[in-house]
C-alpha cells in the first residue's frame, strides 16, 4: 500500500513578528496554584496589540479589554476568602522576562462583577462593579504600585473578600500608567482584563457601592491628568471608582443557597491543555484503518490547539504535535496498536507561586514626599511569541484514506500617540 504525506499548515496568529509594548494580564492563580497560561482568561486575541493600552476610557474595552465581551471556555474555581494572584508580562508568552516598564508608573486596582454565567459573552461592560483591591502611590517605598509589580514577577494579589455570595464572578485587574498623563491632549493608559471565576461560598453579601465600566472615569476625572513628573508630587494621588469593599460593608444580604458550579469545568478526559483548549487521546485502535483514524484525529486536534492558542502561545500545542508524530511513525513501521503513551509528552508541571506578590499597602490616595526622578526605560525588540511560530504537522494517512474525526521600536506611543525614546520604549519626555 502507497501512503502520501499530507502537509498541513496551521497558521498561528502569533506567527508574524510582533512589536512588544506595554504590559498584558496573562494568567491568575488561585490561592498560590497556577490555572495555566490563558486559562479563564479574557484577552485580546489581536496579537500583535495584545499589550497595547484600552483605546479611551469610554470605550466598552474598559470593562475586560479588547475582545472583552467574549467568554472562553473555563472558568476557575475559587473559595469566599481565597487570594487570586494576577500575572502581568510584559511579553504575553513569557519567551522574555518582564512585566511592565518602569516609565509605566501608577495604582492598580482590582473589580468583580456577579454575572449569571462567567462564560457566557456580553456581560462585561455595565453597572454591577465593585472594587476589592487598590493601591496608588506607597510613600514609604517611594514607589507606585506598577513599580512594584517588576521585581515581583508582573504579580498582583487580592483577596476575595469572605462574605460573598456563591456565584459566577468576572474579576477584573487594572493597571494605570500615568507616564502620559501630563501631555497635550493627556493619555491615561489603563490596561485590563478579566479572570472568569465560580465562587464557593456560604456568605449572602451583595456589594452596593457598584460602578458601570465604562462610565466609574472620564478625562474629567481628576486623577486621569495626575502629573506623576512634577517634583515634588501633588500628593495625595485623587482615588476613583467605588469605595473599597469589604467584607461586611455597604452590602445587602441575599438568602443563602448552596450553589455548585456546572459550568466551565474542566472536560472530563481532557489529557493535555493549552489556553482554553483540551486535548483528548484517540480512540484505542488494533488495525491499520484504526491507526490512521487516530492519526488524523490527533492532527485535527492539534490544528484545533495552534488556532486557538493565542498571545500566550501554542508551547502545549508542540507537546500534542509531538504525540501525534508518536502515532504517525507507528502507523508508518506497521504497529498498529495503540495509542502509544502520552506520559513522555506531557508538559512541565505550572510554576509555583513566588511569595513576594504586590497587595494593597494602602488606600489609594496615599501620601508622601514626591519622586524625585526615574529609571531609564528598558529597550524593547521585536516580540514573537515563541510557542506561536507557525508549526508545520505532517500527518502520515493511506492515499484516498477517507475516515471520520473522532472526537523594539514602535512609532507611536501609548492610545493617542506620543514620544519615542531613543531605545525603541514608549515614554515620557521626563523620563
Amino acid at each position: 500500500m502507497h501512503y502520501t504525506y499530507v502537509k498541513v499548515i496551521l497558521l498561528a496568529a502569533g506567527a508574524a513578528q510582533l512589536t512588544n509594548a506595554h504590559t498584558a494580564f496573562t494568567n491568575f492563580f488561585v490561592d498560590g496554584v497556577d490555572q495555566g497560561d490563558g486559562t479563564a482568561v479574557r484577552m485580546s486575541n489581536d496579537i500583535p496589540n495584545a499589550t497595547f493600552p484600552i483605546s479611551s476610557a469610554t470605550s466598552p474595552d474598559m470593562a475586560c479589554g479588547v475582545n472583552g465581551e467574549t467568554g472562553v471556555s473555563r472558568i476557575a474555581g475559587a473559595k469566599a476568602g481565597s487570594t487570586l494572584t494576577f500575572e502581568w508580562r510584559d511579553w504575553p508568552d513569557g519567551s522574555q522576562p518582564g512585566s511592565i516598564d518602569i516609565s509605566h508608573k501608577g495604582p492598580c486596582a482590582v473589580y468583580m462583577k456577579n454575572v449569571e454565567d462567567s462564560s457566557a459573552s456580553n456581560n462585561a461592560a455595565g453597572d454591577g462593579w465593585f472594587k476589592i483591591m487598590e493601591d496608588g502611590y506607597d510613600s514609604s517605598a517611594g514607589k507606585w504600585c506598577t513599580e512594584k509589580l517588576i521585581p515581583d514577577d508582573g504579580h498582583l494579589a487580592a483577596s476575595i473578600p469572605s462574605d460573598l455570595a456563591a456565584g459566577y464572578y468576572l474579576v477584573r485587574p487594572e493597571l494605570l500608567a500615568l507616564h502620559q498623563a501630563d501631555k497635550t491632549p493627556p493619555d491615561p493608559q489603563f490596561y485590563v482584563g478579566c479572570a472568569q471565576i465560580f465562587l464557593s461560598s456560604s456568605g449572602s453579601a451583595t456589594p452596593q457601592d457598584t460602578v458601570s465600566i465604562p462610565g466609574y472615569v472620564n478625562m474629567s476625572t481628576p486623577a486621569m491628568t495626575f502629573n506623576i513628573w512634577q517634583v515634588p508630587m501633588k500628593l495625595p494621588f485623587p482615588d476613583f471608582g467605588p469605595p473599597l469593599y469589604t467584607a461586611s460593608t455597604s452590602k445587602r444580604d441575599l438568602e443563602v443557597r448552596t450553589v455548585t458550579q456546572t459550568i466551565g469545568l474542566k472536560p472530563e478526559g481532557c489529557v493535555m491543555e493549552n489556553v482554553n483548549w483540551c486535548g483528548f487521546l484517540p480512540p484505542t485502535y488494533s488495525d491499520q484503518n484504526g491507526c490512521w483514524a487516530a492519526s488524523q484525529n490527533c492532527s485535527v486536534q492539534a490544528t484545533d490547539c495552534y488556532n486557538s492558542a493565542g498571545p500566550t502561545g501554542s508551547k502545549n500545542c508542540f507537546n500534542w504535535e509531538a504525540f501525534c508524530t508518536d502515532i504517525r511513525n507507528g502507523c508508518g513501521s506497521g504497529n498498529y496498536q495503540g495509542p502509544p503513551s502520552i506520559a513522555g509528552h506531557m508538559p512541565a508541571a505550572l510554576p509555583t507561586l513566588s511569595a513576594n506578590v504586590v497587595a494593597a499597602t494602602g488606600p489609594m490616595e496615599s501620601s508622601g514626599p514626591g519622586a524625585t526622578g526615574s529609571s531609564a526605560p528598558a529597550s524593547m525588540g521585536s516580540y514573537a511569541p515563541a510557542g506561536n511560530s507557525t508549526p508545520v504537522l505532517f500527518s502520515l494517512v493511506p492515499a484516498g484514506y477517507n475516515g471520520s474525526n473522532v472526537n523594539g521600536s514602535i512609532s507611536a506611543c501609548g492610545s493617542n500617540g506620543g514620544q519615542t525614546c531613543n531605545a525603541g520604549m514608549c515614554c515620557s519626555a521626563h523620563g
